[in-house]
């Protein structure tokens, strides 16, 4: 039963990352979310392809800026964009781990450096160093507590499901087998749901940007001026930088936050503990 489910997701996540990476190329969005999709994709199989249609995809010429403007599906971009390049580290960790047969804690931290490590620094502040003013050191500084928090929400719901899932599975634990990559792939999307809110929160308090739409020159000058004469955005870097801007929560709410989400990733980690 097992092995036909695999097969069948497998299946799946080929054909809806084949169709994402095509159609993404004419969706006027920003490279960095692009590839965040496609790995979003590669990661959660259809559901990653349904996230791309429902809240990315330009659904008619010209309503790329309006469509994404939306609230809900500027927290999708923000925590798509966090899980994307988190994952990349996570899966490499959880590799490593298995393969030197690291004790539960030890793997845990492995995958939260790694997932981290390569979220933050690449992901986020590199990929994303033009809403600094092209400052990778400003954007480190910008995005590290956005980073963390969605990051321990992520980790805090991937840990128990990896964790007791593996232990359910007989070899589970080897990246050769199958079972493998099919419950990191559950556990990533369920971190995926779980690291929603907290992304909520961070879009909405502008720590964190959304979706974004950046057309080519000629067709964003085309679009200036509007169908009534009203400008429209030239791409999402300039509005994802004013939003960058505005007043941000105090330090005390952002500790409060950084706590509670530290509280949550332990919770998790006991839970997988317990139960494995």
């Amino acid at each position: 039963m097992l092995n036909g489910v695999m097969l069948l997701w497998f299946i799946l996540t080929a054909i809806s990352v084949v169709f994402v990476a095509v159609d993404i190329r004419k969706t006027p969005e920003s490279k960095v979310l692009k590839w965040g999709f496609i790995l979003l994709t590669l990661y959660t199989g259809p559901f990653g392809a349904f996230l791309y249609v429902l809240g990315c995809r330009e659904p008619l010429a010209g309503l790329h800026e309006r469509y994404v403007a939306v609230r809900w599906r500027q927290v999708l971009g923000s925590t798509m964009h966090c899980v994307a390049g988190d994952g990349v580290g996570i899966l490499v960790g959880a590799v490593i781990g298995s393969v030197l047969s690291l004790a539960m804690l030890a793997d845990i931290a492995l995958e939260y450096v790694l997932g981290f490590g390569f979220g933050w620094t690449i992901f986020q502040a590199l990929f994303m160093k033009d809403t600094a003013g092209g400052s990778y050191l400003r954007a480190l500084h910008n995005t590290f507590i956005a980073e963390l928090l969605s990051m321990n929400c992520l980790m805090a719901v991937m840990v128990p499901v990896s964790a007791i899932a593996k232990a359910s599975v007989p070899g589970s634990e080897s990246p050769i087998s199958p079972a493998f990559w099919f419950i990191m792939s559950m556990a990533l999307l369920a971190g995926f749901i779980a690291a929603y809110p907290m992304n909520w929160w961070l879009v909405s308090n502008h720590l964190k940007h959304g979706m974004m739409t950046v057309r080519p020159k000629r067709e964003s000058d085309g679009q200036e001026q509007g169908e009534a004469g009203h400008s429209t955005p030239k791409s999402g870097g300039e509005s994802t930088q004013s939003a960058m801007n505005m007043e941000k929560p105090s330090s005390y709410e952002i500790v409060k936050m950084t706590v509670l989400s530290f509280i949550i990733l332990t919770v998790g980690i006991a839970i997988a503990s317990i139960f494995t």
